[in-house]
Protein backbone atom coordinates (compact mmCIF):
# COMPACT_ATOMS: atom_id res chain seq x y z
CA UNK A 1 0.00 0.00 0.00
CA UNK A 2 1.39 3.35 -1.09
CA UNK A 3 1.51 6.23 1.38
CA UNK A 4 -0.98 9.00 0.68
CA UNK A 5 0.55 11.98 -1.16
CA UNK A 6 -0.61 15.57 -1.48
CA UNK A 7 -1.19 16.78 -5.04
CA UNK A 8 -2.90 19.79 -6.59
CA UNK A 9 -6.17 18.62 -8.09
CA UNK A 10 -6.68 18.57 -11.86
CA UNK A 11 -10.46 18.07 -11.63
CA UNK A 12 -11.55 20.16 -8.63
CA UNK A 13 -9.79 23.45 -9.19
CA UNK A 14 -10.86 27.05 -9.11
CA UNK A 15 -7.46 28.76 -9.37
CA UNK A 16 -4.54 26.39 -8.85
CA UNK A 17 -6.07 23.20 -7.53
CA UNK A 18 -4.51 23.59 -4.08
CA UNK A 19 -7.80 23.49 -2.15
CA UNK A 20 -9.12 20.59 -4.21
CA UNK A 21 -5.95 18.66 -3.48
CA UNK A 22 -6.11 19.50 0.23
CA UNK A 23 -9.73 18.35 0.30
CA UNK A 24 -8.79 15.03 -1.29
CA UNK A 25 -5.81 14.53 1.01
CA UNK A 26 -7.68 15.27 4.26
CA UNK A 27 -11.00 13.73 3.11
CA UNK A 28 -12.92 16.99 3.52
CA UNK A 29 -15.08 19.01 1.16
CA UNK A 30 -12.84 21.29 -0.95
CA UNK A 31 -15.25 24.16 -0.21
CA UNK A 32 -14.27 23.86 3.46
CA UNK A 33 -10.60 24.08 2.45
CA UNK A 34 -11.40 27.22 0.43
CA UNK A 35 -13.17 28.78 3.42
CA UNK A 36 -10.13 28.06 5.62
CA UNK A 37 -7.81 29.71 3.07
CA UNK A 38 -10.13 32.73 2.86
CA UNK A 39 -10.21 33.11 6.66
CA UNK A 40 -6.41 32.95 6.73
CA UNK A 41 -6.28 35.55 3.97
CA UNK A 42 -8.48 38.01 5.86
CA UNK A 43 -6.64 37.32 9.13
CA UNK A 44 -3.52 39.22 8.18
CA UNK A 45 -2.85 38.06 4.61
CA UNK A 46 -1.09 34.86 5.64
CA UNK A 47 -3.48 32.77 3.55
CA UNK A 48 -2.49 34.42 0.28
CA UNK A 49 1.22 33.84 0.86
CA UNK A 50 0.59 30.25 2.00
CA UNK A 51 -1.62 29.56 -1.05
CA UNK A 52 0.99 30.90 -3.46
CA UNK A 53 3.71 28.84 -1.79
CA UNK A 54 1.53 25.72 -1.89
CA UNK A 55 0.76 26.39 -5.56
CA UNK A 56 4.50 26.46 -6.30
CA UNK A 57 5.61 23.61 -4.00
CA UNK A 58 2.79 21.02 -4.23
CA UNK A 59 3.03 19.00 -7.46
CA UNK A 60 0.07 18.62 -9.78
CA UNK A 61 -1.85 15.36 -9.70
CA UNK A 62 -0.45 12.91 -12.27
CA UNK A 63 -2.62 12.42 -15.35
CA UNK A 64 -4.96 9.45 -15.09
CA UNK A 65 -5.43 9.43 -11.33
Amino acid sequence: MEPKRLFRSRKDRVIGGVCGGMGNYFNIDPVLARVIWAVLFFAGGVGLLAYILAWIIVPEEPAGQ
